[in-house]
């Protein structure tokens, strides 16, 4: 059973009872992300993510790793573009001592300024680790081309010349105007009693008190169609990452986006993957995935490949949107694509971490809590109809596309890239 309890300081908590389990997941998801920081402050919510384990004013970092340790539990963090999670997984009779771990490394970080000397190395470390992954840069270099000069086109880690400027005033400045009790939602699922997490969560939470600061207004993106480049001579293929706007997070045509991209190429059968990788042999891996955000969507395709087979790759891929625009979907590879939607998600809400997680989202983007039966029943309801809809409104003119490689002068013609 699902249970929705809002506290009078704004802070809302929502529990999923699963009596049949012996864990518990609960996160705190804080309902700012990347998206809401200034450009100077860029950075600063993943800097924040990292620092709030570093000790707090009860606890040294050491000390809240052994404590985790010493339960068995599972704890971990991530910031968004528009959002943030801090979550803990434990044994359902350490739920007490989860809820003051959270509450404490949330309501009392220090900041302190050696600590954050440290973790900025951290940090510049991670984004080497990026810089080394070719699939994750040119993902940033295509959500900087599609959407530029926004929020959403910088990257989540911030740069090396922002996170070197902050310092532990600026973290106290951006914790206390958003870490307040309307911007958070606690979520819990596992083997809990309601009643009790709720009295556990006002111990430790009741405290809180209301952002000091008026949020700033947000700002719906453009995006745009470009198309950059960037060369990088130690690599062995060339990585393509192209898109089109797609629809936000809760817009009513969602379902027929999951399934048009699983057709695509969100699945081992898709068209992308079937024809480009399997009966041509000129990808390893090729996929498409749609994100969504509470006012924009993107539905993009990655590809790795040969530096002479590029054009080719964006050729045929282009083609794939053509064809979904212009012809219906046969029933059986729609059926396929339905099934494996449903088989998925029902295979992803099998554990409580999942749960708690997909509880969490569907707060944040609806304001209300819907059941499996009733998501099940919007893929069932797609038809081929509304997927070649869907196509002809999303793939109607010039893809936003990045290449990342060795690519020896390579640009890519621009009628490669037009759909119509």
């Amino acid at each position: 059973m699902i249970v929705k309890q809002a506290f009078p300081s704004g802070l809302t908590l929502i529990s999923e009872a699963i009596p049949h389990v012996r864990s518990v997941a609960i996160g705190v998801w804080l309902k700012r992300g990347s998206r809401h920081e200034t450009p100077r402050d860029t950075g600063i919510s993943h800097f924040i993510e990292h620092m709030v384990f570093k000790g707090t004013r009860s606890r040294s970092a050491q000390a809240i790793a052994a404590e985790v340790d010493s339960i068995g539990g599972h704890m971990d963090a991530f910031t968004s573009k528009e959002y943030a999670a801090f979550h803990l997984k434990v044994l359902d009779e350490h739920l007490p001592v989860a809820v003051d771990l959270l509450g404490d490394i949330v309501l009392n970080p220090l900041f302190d300024p050696a600590e954050m000397a440290k973790e900025k190395q951290v940090i510049y470390e991670e984004m080497s680790m990026v810089e080394d992954t070719p699939d994750d840069l040119v993902a940033e270099l295509f959500s900087e081309a599609f959407w530029p000069d926004h929020p959403l086109g910088r990257p989540i880690l911030g740069t090396r010349s922002s996170v070197s400027r902050l310092r532990q005033a600026d973290l106290l400045r951006f914790f206390r105007s958003v870490y307040g009790p309307a911007n958070i939602l606690i979520a819990a699922a596992g083997r809990l009693e309601h009643a009790a997490l709720a009295e556990m969560v006002r111990r430790h939470f009741g405290r809180l008190s209301p952002a000091q600061a008026p949020v700033r207004a947000v700002r719906p993106p453009r995006p745009a169609a470009r198309v950059v480049t960037r060369s990088k001579r130690e690599l062995e293929q060339v990585h393509l990452c192209l898109g089109v706007p797609a629809y936000a997070y809760a817009h009513p045509d969602r379902y027929v986006g999951y399934v048009l991209n699983t057709i695509l190429g969100g699945s081992l059968s898709s068209r992308l993957f079937q024809n480009i990788r399997e009966k041509r042999g000129l990808v390893y891996s090729i996929s498409s995935g749609i994100t969504c955000y509470s006012d924009a969507g993107c539905l993009s395709i990655y590809a790795g490949t040969r530096l002479e087979s590029v054009d080719e790759v964006l050729r045929l891929t282009v083609d794939e949107l053509r064809q979904l625009r212009t012809a219906v979907v046969p029933d059986d590879e729609l059926r396929r694509a339905k099934d494996h939607l449903k088989g998925s998600l029902m295979l992803s809400l099998e554990n409580t971490g999942s749960r708690m997680s997909h509880l969490a989202r569907q707060e944040i983007y609806f304001g209300r809590q819907f059941g499996l039966d009733e998501t099940l029943a919007g893929v069932e309801a797609v038809s081929a109809g509304d997927v070649q809809r869907l196509s002809g409104a999303l793939f109607g003119g010039e893809l936003t596309l990045s290449v990342l490689g060795n690519l020896k002068g390579y640009r890519p013609r621009p009628s490669l890239l037009r759909v119509e």
